[in-house]
């Protein structure tokens, strides 16, 4: 196990993300911040806590869950996915939509959210905030606002824990 990034450094780069969010997006624009279950949520919560003084029209807050929008659901597995719950009370029409996700891979997690979204609404504009890009994506999809770019090997795993639900903040490439 290679601890990628401790506590401080996961601060120090939500603040960089909130940096290139405030830089491109005008105060008074109508967001919409929506988390990935499950990380992406955690990540999604503490952007809205550093952004909403930012924004004049205060930020809606929303969590995705995916699961039935992946294009695995159907594959022979082990342990069958769990449901749980889209969270979102709010008409996400003609709103920035902020989607957040803690690692950036494949991109195929960001293709299921974006057609679960599309099933919910019409946003004006869709961008994507992602902690951690480790490369090696399947799909043309990248991240607008990115705390950490690196590149991974294929064959290990990059794992991120909040003190939310992980009992300490880190992220970390497992083998």
């Amino acid at each position: 196990m290679e601890i990628l990034l401790n506590a401080e450094q996961i601060n120090d780069v939500i603040g960089q993300i909130v940096e290139q969010i405030r830089s491109d997006i005008p105060a008074d624009t109508d967001v919409a911040i929506i988390g990935i279950r499950s990380r992406g949520e955690i990540l999604a919560q503490r952007l809205q806590s550093t952004l909403e003084d930012y924004f004049s029209g205060g930020i809606l807050n929303g969590t995705l869950d995916i699961t039935l929008y992946r294009d695995d659901v159907n594959e022979p597995k082990e342990v069958q996915p769990t449901v749980r719950s889209t969270e979102i009370d709010f008409d996400i029409t003609d709103k920035l939509v902020l989607l957040v996700d803690d690692v950036l891979h494949t991109g195929r997690s960001i293709r299921a959210a974006m057609d679960a979204l599309i099933d919910l609404g019409r946003p004006r504009l869709m961008r994507l905030a992602v902690l951690v890009d480790r490369g090696h994506h399947e799909y043309p999809i990248s991240a607008d606002y990115v705390g950490l770019k690196t590149d991974v090997d294929e064959s290990k795993l990059v794992s991120v824990h909040f003190i939310e639900t992980d009992e300490k903040d880190r992220v970390i490439i497992k083998s």
